[in-house]
Parts: structure tokens; sequence; C-alpha cells
């Protein structure tokens, strides 16, 4: 079998040996993402990035795309890729950068770091009146367990946090992880909320998470909690939100996504002191590690393909979770 294989990625030397290597009867393409032409994605049997989905609109062959992404919402519109294409995400290489990001913001905002930032860029030695927050015996409510969320509930477990977890569903024969207290149904999230000192979102984009917090949900969760977004920003009314934190309901609020995105110049979240906001960039490519996960994974399945076994991270268009084939086997550990 001789397949063709564009990789978008910004590659080193040995991830691109390692590729090559894995299956050696397949032909690759190497193209950084902003150096990525048509012809390229028109050549292409299977891709590996998320090259511009115009482009990928146009090649009507392509069998599988590999998002680099654990959310490859925009390649998930009908009419992007083929019916019969395969698509997975990258789940399982993110975790570990991710969680870091949220660990960062989580204690930023408790231990007011931003606001002596804010003070500090004016020239003030100026304490703030108010006692800090502390992580052991802090309740945390993890929505959404996958490869972030449970990297997250594992670290905030082992910093003396309680942990909750809350999944979509849960089955009855499923053990809980030895790093929470429990884990429920999303269909119970408002009975843990008025005890969640932090709540720490890393859902997708579905229909059924659109706007799953808004002015409702915030009246229900604990004054004074702190919110951490790193899911989708449509997970979150942005504008119950910034009343939330106006109103002191919410403490803080640590946003790598928001809604829409980018966030609007004027929306009044940006002028809330409680509110961090960063662009998106929780993830990307900036820890090192990450990239070499999504070359692992993308190997992992790449030999799968070969031998024509089902590949795992396979996306389910309709609720854009992605599960693999292997009984709930984690493609590689990143904690």
């Amino acid at each position: 079998m001789h397949k063709k294989v564009l990789v978008c990625l910004p590659l080193n030397d040995a991830h691109r040996a390692a590729l090559e290597a894995s299956v050696p009867e397949f032909e690759f393409r190497f193209n950084a993402l902003d150096d990525v032409h048509a012809e390229d994605v028109l050549w292409a049997d299977i891709v590996l990035g998320n090259a511009p989905v115009p482009m990928i609109r146009q090649n009507k062959h392509i069998e599988w795309f590999q998002s680099n992404s654990a959310g490859p919402d925009a390649y998930l519109k009908p009419g992007v890729l083929p019916e019969n294409c395969m698509v997975t995400n990258a789940t399982g290489a993110y975790g570990l950068a991710i969680s870091e990001w949220m660990l960062a913001m989580w204690l930023g905002i408790q231990k007011d770091m931003f606001l002596y930032r804010d003070r500090q860029n004016q020239r003030q030695w100026a304490p703030i009146d108010r006692p800090v927050r502390g992580i052991t015996g802090a309740r945390v409510l993890c929505v959404g367990m996958g490869d972030i969320g449970s990297n997250f509930a594992r670290r905030a477990q082992m910093l003396g946090a309680e942990v909750v977890g809350v999944r979509r569903t849960v089955h009855p024969d499923t053990p809980c992880p030895d790093y929470c207290l429990r884990v429920v149904a999303q269909s119970q999230l408002d009975e843990e909320l008025p005890e969640a000192d932090l709540i720490a979102l890393s859902l997708p984009g579905t229909p059924e998470t659109n706007k799953l917090f808004n002015a409702e949900r915030f009246a229900r969760c604990k004054d004074g909690a702190i919110l951490i977004n790193v899911g989708r920003g449509t997970t979150v009314d942005s504008d119950a939100l910034a009343e939330a934190l106006r109103s002191g309901k919410i403490f803080g609020a640590g946003l790598d996504v928001t809604d829409p995105e980018p966030l609007p110049a004027d929306h009044p979240l940006w002028g809330e002191p409680g509110a961090i906001i960063t662009p998106h960039n929780s993830g990307k490519f900036s820890l090192p590690k990450t990239l070499d996960n999504i070359v692992d994974i993308f190997i992992h399945n790449l030999k799968r393909y070969a031998e024509g076994l089902p590949l795992d991270n396979q996306v389910n268009r309709t609720t854009r979770y992605a599960a693999d084939q292997n009984g709930g086997h984690r493609l590689l550990s990143t904690l």
C-alpha cells in the first residue's frame, strides 16, 4: 500500500526521520503551517496538521485527517471533509502543557499575583488588604475529564485539593480515579457547584455544552468561586461571566478561550480586574513536549492504518468527542 502523507507542523529533523521510518512505503511531504499550498493538500491521501480549511475542502479523496488540536471543530463542518474520511484528534498531547497553564492561572488568581503586576506597572508599593487563599483543602470541580481535565485533576489532588470530576456520562462499572473524591454525570453538575472553590472547564464546543455556564448557573456557584476555561469559549456566556465578576459572585476567571474569539476590544471582560485572558495559546507548541506527543500519536495510528487496523482518537462528528478502538486504551501518559 502506497499512501501520500502531508505533514503541516513545525517539526525537527528527529520528528521527520521518525515519521518516515514508521511506514517506509508511505511518501511524505513536510510543510510549515504558514507554507502550505493547495497543490500539497490536493496531493495528499493523509494530512497531519490543521492545514487551511479552504484548501482541505478542495481535496475530495482525502482518507484520513489528523488534527493537531484536541478540538478540530472547523474541519467537522459539513462539506469540509469527504463523508468517508476518518478524523482523529490530538487527545493525549496537550494534557501536560495545558494543565500546567491551569495551575499557573489558579495560583496567580488565588495569590493576587496579577493584581500585584497591575500595581507594579503603576509603580505602586501597595499591599492588597484581603487574605489570600490556599490550595490545600480547596474543592476543585473538573468539568470535563478527558486528557486535559484528568491531568489537571491529578495535579490539583497532588497539591492537596479535593477533586470532583464531571463527565458527560458515568458508567456504573467504571471505577473512580484515585485522585478524585467522586466522578459524577453532567446531569449532577448543579448539585456540585455550591461546594466548588475552583471550577475547571475543559469541554468541547457542542450544542450540549453551549453556554453551559450562564447567569443561572453562575448564581448556583459558591460565592467567590474561581472559573478557569481551557476548552471552548462557547461553554461560557461571556456577558454573564462579566456580570458575575463585577458583582463579586465569581472571584476570578482564567480564560484561554472566549466567545466570541478573538474577544472584541469593547467587551466588558477586558475591563474586569479578576479576568485574566490569554489568546488561546495554553497548548499550541510552546512546550516542546507537546509536539513530541503529537508525532507519537500520529506514528501510533499511522502504523495501525498501514496494517488495516482501526484508528485511536477517532472523532465522532456528531458529539465531537473522541474515542479509541481499544476499550479505552490511553495512547500515552503526559503526567
